[in-house]
């Protein structure tokens, strides 16, 4: 049987009164899109802050691929596999969406600089990022300043630089946020190709593409985890309609 690629078992974290997550316990499995939703303020980000290592929970355990991410810092934990996205969110405006690329396989070189040739030319860094490139359909504006980009090819972006760091999961945290539908569309088709590559964590609040995309959901509220399941299950449970659905996305009988 496949072991989850990234598990987080019973994370537990309190402000004051406030119990932000609640023994939260979710496994990503390989060739999988998980994802996560739940209304604002069910502690999603207090949850995204734990796994990705700038918040550490009060008791509970992290693992990807066998491995524990507990006493591991934030760049630790992204050497060890964690991709995020907004991790690379911050991109260089004035420079093109290769060469923004490039950088994240340098990163994964462990070299920041190349004094013996001009970086654009080196074919260590050029040949990696125009595959990835390819891969996000973005080879055509591979030349074109990151500042000259729609909104959505932002996140194309984003998502390819975190894919060149060569990831064992990936975390998306709302990857469709201010995209129109035909952005949506065609993030969400690329996002469909990528599970067989690499195993995703979603976090999102566009519901006709959690439930296109998503192999399995589990459901934030208040903290805690109310429901898990496939598509079809979280649809038709009573629990997760009354806290966050409501009945627009009910199946019809």
């Amino acid at each position: 049987m496949n072991k989850a690629v990234l598990s987080i078992q019973n994370l537990n974290k309190r402000f004051g009164a406030l119990h932000a997550t609640k023994d939260v316990s979710i496994n990503v499995m390989p060739r999988e899109i998980h994802a996560l939703i739940g209304p604002n303020g069910a502690g999603k980000s207090t949850l995204i802050a734990q796994i990705a290592g700038t918040l550490p929970p009060d008791s509970g355990t992290l693992w990807l691929d066998g491995q524990s991410l507990d006493a591991l810092s934030v760049a630790e934990r992204a050497r060890q596999g964690l991709g995020r996205s907004f991790q690379v969110s911050s991109l260089a405006e004035s420079l093109s969406v290769r060469r923004n690329v490039m950088m994240a396989v340098q990163a994964l070189q462990g070299s920041s600089f190349r004094f013996w040739k001009p970086v654009n030319s080196d074919a260590s860094l050029r040949e990696p990022a125009d595959a990835v490139l390819a891969q996000m359909d973005l080879g055509h504006r591979a030349d074109t300043p990151v500042a000259e980009l729609s909104h959505g090819e932002r996140r194309q972006v984003e998502v390819a630089c975190a894919l060149a760091l060569k990831p064992k999961v990936l975390l998306l945290d709302e990857p469709m946020a201010g995209l129109g539908p035909e952005g949506t569309a065609k993030l969400t088709t690329l996002l469909e190709t990528l599970k067989h590559q690499v195993p995703i964590l979603l976090i999102e609040h566009d519901m006709d593409a959690v439930f296109r995309l998503a192999d399995r959901i589990s459901v934030l509220v208040a903290g805690e985890v109310i429901a898990h399941g496939d598509s079809d299950t979280i649809r038709n449970d009573p629990n997760v309609r009354e806290a966050y659905l409501g009945d627009d996305h009910a199946e019809s009988a």
